[in-house]
């Protein structure tokens, strides 16, 4: 378990590429609005409505969860939902669907009409290239396989950012964005503006205690579900016969545990 130095360290390097920085800096509804008007040029956004970071939707118990970094939407009812993610978990083009199913239950109330559906965005930030073809933009949606002319026109549009790009693809605004996404400095107006709301955030206590117990909590988590591997793979182990040497070994080479870590989950399995 980290200790209050290391955690104290760990809140005063996060960046605007951390999810929960970043959730907590678009609270802000002018930051908002100006990193989604960079995002999509062509859409006229006149405000936004009701910021909402780490939203947290869940439709009966037996359904996933899901908790979105920002859920907004504008005057005209469309919503949009940003993400920033630094892990490629190679999944995001799926998680992307489940989150548009999700989001789009929220919309509409049983017996209402489809047509109520509001268009929808759905925009994963990312300081990797998902797609592998050297893009700073990837945008997504349905069209007719054998005709694309033709639209599904079903209002739903998926968008994935990439901030490790050097085409010349993107508007100089949104390219300022991402370079800072990415760790870059810029002088841009827009990110000046997102740096020291950054800086302001570190400074804010309850944020921090947020943070804090939601990383002590993430850890604990994590421990649990090594611990529970760990003692699975002992008693795999013991079924096959291997000796407590054996055992000892094993643990050290797929857990990365010292000798005598190892040796004492191996010992703590007897009790």
């Amino acid at each position: 378990m980290k200790n209050q130095t290391e955690l104290n360290t760990i809140w005063e390097s996060l960046r605007i590429s951390n999810d929960f920085m970043f959730g907590k800096i678009m609270q802000d509804a002018e930051l908002c609005k100006e990193l989604l008007q960079r995002i999509l040029p062509d859409l006229e956004i006149d405000h936004i409505e009701y910021p909402e970071a780490q939203k947290s939707i869940r439709l009966d118990v037996d359904a996933k969860s899901v908790r979105l970094d920002v859920y907004v939407r504008d005057g005209k009812g469309t919503v949009y939902d940003i993400e920033m993610q630094v892990v490629d978990t190679k999944e995001l083009p799926k998680r992307s669907r489940y989150y548009q199913s999700m989001i789009d239950l929220q919309l509409i109330d049983k017996g209402e009409y489809y047509k109520r559906l509001k268009p929808s965005y759905i925009i994963f930030i990312c300081p990797f290239d998902l797609f592998e073809k050297g893009r700073h933009i990837y945008t997504f949606e349905n069209i007719c396989k054998e005709d694309n002319s033709v639209f599904l026109k079903d209002g739903a549009v998926k968008i994935f950012l990439n901030a490790d790009s050097d085409r010349d693809d993107v508007s100089k605004e949104l390219r300022a964005f991402l370079d800072y996404v990415a760790g870059k400095e810029s002088a841009d107006g827009f990110v000046q503006r997102l740096e020291e709301a950054v800086e302001q955030a570190r400074k804010n206590r309850e944020w921090r205690h947020e943070y804090m117990t939601l990383l002590m909590r993430d850890q604990e988590n994590m421990e649990k579900g090594m611990r529970k591997g760990i003692y699975g793979a002992i008693v795999m182990c013991r079924d096959f016969g291997a000796s407590d040497a054996e055992i000892v070994e094993k643990l050290q080479e797929k857990f990365h545990l010292s000798y005598e870590e190892a040796e004492q989950y191996v010992l703590d399995s007897d009790i």
